[in-house]
């Protein structure tokens, strides 16, 4: 939404003998779009060797029915893009496919590294040529060309040698791999079609597909799928969990299982707990399409404030923080929402949103409100205030652009313009999802990184550039370290 933090990517594979494994991929990512609008790209493998189509923008923009019957084969991975590290442009669209010594293969990632750039440097020193800027293709060279005599060992290899956040989907000419890292950061999950096997992102992409949701894949597994069967392996150990607690409040589907929790109870559950910590006499609760509605729902059913629809959405218009333009981002707010002024005139309205990054369009939404009529604007946000970037996939902004390290609440809600503010606690973010805290990746709220972050990033996180620094459209002030676990 408006301020709220850019993934991502959506990954998806397939490998079933009787199923079109490209139209399977097809609409896999087509569930996923959420998760990544700047690219998407299908590879397939035949058993012999692989085929792929990549393009830039929307799954249903790039691909067509001739795209799709040149893509031969039994077995097929897919990637929706949104850039997290690398420009956006199509040489670093995904799947990548990298040659080597164990073969062609095809790399699809989800997450981040945050030891990349010293990654890569090593590997140029050994002689290797990058096409790309992003981190996945680190990672496909590292296993395209990984020591061993079985996957099992390359991938062992590989795990070694990253660090960060990585979901996986791997394709070699007769196999199909789906791998997470041993912080199980970002998700991934197996399912079952038609005696075939799928894994995606989020579950809520079998369910168009008509495919059995059988689990999630775990950290540090890797699961091999071939014509053979289905083998897991675990190279390394995995001591603790770090998932993104993100995909709770904002990234995945509310249809979406996670960790066997169905989303939209659980975002119904933040609501309620934001009712509880922060009431308010009001007339209407509304929450801001589409990732707040069942926030709002969970808010009005615990305070018996009724729940109206206080917005209209442009369903035509995509999720306007894709695009990485700031100006674009700003106007885009204005395309996408449409308020009802029958419905806020004269009002006291209670707005349920998942978080506030920057501050810079919420304030926009709020004017938008009271142009409509509404007498007064409660902010409820389901996220606690955001004051530390993420390195592990989400681009969350630098620091020095995030309006909770840099203001008070009560500036925060000065600077909004709403008539009252509150942000869920970190305490009651966690009883709502209703897993340990300690399971979760809590870093964004709390600085404490499930990994150290290397000091170069920490460095470019901390410091606008030179040319931000000129300019006059945010308030600079000195930053602190930013703290991280070991």
């Amino acid at each position: 939404m408006h301020s709220s933090p850019r993934e991502y990517c959506g990954v998806f594979g397939v490998h079933a003998a009787d199923e079109d494994a490209a139209r399977v991929a097809f609409y896999g990512l087509y569930a996923l779009q959420h998760r990544g609008q700047e690219s998407a790209g299908i590879v397939t493998a035949d058993g012999h060797e692989l085929h792929s189509y990549l393009g830039m923008g929307l799954v249903s923009q790039v691909f067509d029915e001739e795209d799709l019957r040149h893509l031969r084969g039994h077995i097929a991975i897919g990637h929706n893009r949104y850039s997290t590290t690398g420009s956006s442009r199509l040489k670093n669209a995904q799947p990548f496919r990298v040659s080597g010594p164990n073969g062609e293969i095809a790399l699809g990632h989800n997450g981040n590294l945050v030891n990349a750039e010293t990654l890569r440097a090593d590997m140029e020193e050994e002689g290797h040529e990058f096409t790309t800027t992003t981190d996945s293709e680190v990672m496909a060279r590292i296993l395209a060309f990984a020591p061993g005599h079985s996957w099992s060992q390359r991938f062992a290899h590989m795990m070694r040698r990253v660090q960060g956040a990585y979901s996986l989907v791997v394709l070699t000419p007769d196999a199909l791999f789906a791998v997470r890292d041993p912080l199980g950061v970002r998700p991934l999950c197996l399912g079952r079609l038609n005696g075939g096997w799928v894994v995606a992102s989020e579950s809520c992409a079998f369910d168009h597909l008509g495919a059995s949701f059988l689990r999630e894949v775990d950290p540090g597994e890797i699961i091999q799928i071939t014509a053979r069967g289905v083998r897991s392996f675990r190279p390394l150990e995995s001591n603790r969990s770090a998932f993104c607690v993100f995909e709770y409040i904002y990234f995945a589907r509310p249809d979406s299982v996670i960790r066997s929790k169905l989303l939209y109870p659980v975002r119904m559950a933040m609501g309620a707990r934001l009712a509880r910590e922060y009431p308010i006499d009001a007339d209407v609760v509304m929450g801001v399409p589409d990732s707040a509605i069942a926030a709002a729902i969970g808010y009005s059913q615990e305070s018996g404030i009724p729940f109206v629809e206080g917005l209209g959405k442009n369903r035509y218009v995509g999720r306007t923080f894709i695009m990485p333009d700031q100006r674009i981002r700003e106007v885009g707010v204005q395309l996408k929402f449409n308020p009802l002024p029958e419905i806020l005139r004269g009002k006291s309205v209670v707005v349920v949103d998942d978080s506030i990054v920057r501050g810079t369009t919420t304030p926009r939404v709020v004017e938008m409100l009271r142009r409509a009529g509404a007498r007064e604007v409660h902010m409820r946000i389901t996220a606690p205030p955001i004051t530390h970037p993420c390195f592990f996939g989400v681009d969350m902004a630098a620091r020095w652009e995030l309006i909770a390290a840099q203001k008070t609440v009560p500036e925060i809600r000065e600077h909004i313009d709403a008539d009252s503010l509150g942000y869920l606690s970190l305490d009651g973010l966690v009883e709502a999802i209703g897993l340990p805290g300690d399971t979760l990746c809590l870093a964004c709220f709390t600085g404490d990184y499930p990994l150290p972050v290397p000091l170069q990033m920490d460095k470019l996180a901390l410091e606008p550039p030179a040319a931000a620094r000129d300019r006059h459209d945010f308030e600079w002030v000195e930053s602190v370290p930013i703290p991280f676990s070991s």
